[in-house]
């Protein structure tokens, strides 16, 4: 089932999402400061690329709650409700209701992303 569920997410859209969270991840590791925020785009790239056979594993010390908080503040928020709105609008049917438990996933990770490991199952 998961691969058959991540052959579906990269021809619906996966692919170039992941495209995308990676090219926001090269633009922020140009500057030494944006450099933690592009590992973290780097990370969405990699949940987002194959979903499917993935879970999130939190963690971190006081430095990942610090940054966290700034990161929710300056755009997580934002991208966790398009996550959100994502997932509501694939659990209108059926069939895409794994597809919208996946964004949930991504919107969690959207919120709270550094000291977050991805492991695959």
């Amino acid at each position: 089932m998961r691969l058959i569920g991540n052959i579906l997410w990269l021809i619906l859209g996966g692919l170039f999402l992941a495209a995308g969270w990676a090219v926001i991840g090269l633009v922020l590791c140009v500057t030494l400061i944006g450099i933690p925020l592009g590992v973290q785009a780097f990370k969405m790239a990699d949940l987002t690329l194959t979903p499917f056979g993935k879970t999130v594993v939190y963690g971190g010390g006081m430095g990942s709650v610090l940054a966290n908080i700034v990161w929710l503040v300056l755009a997580g928020i934002w991208m966790a409700i398009g996550y959100i709105l994502a997932g509501l609008l694939n659990c209108v049917t059926i069939i895409g209701i794994p597809f919208g438990i996946q964004s949930f996933k991504m919107a969690k990770l959207a919120l709270w992303p550094f000291g977050s490991r991805i492991r695959s199952l």
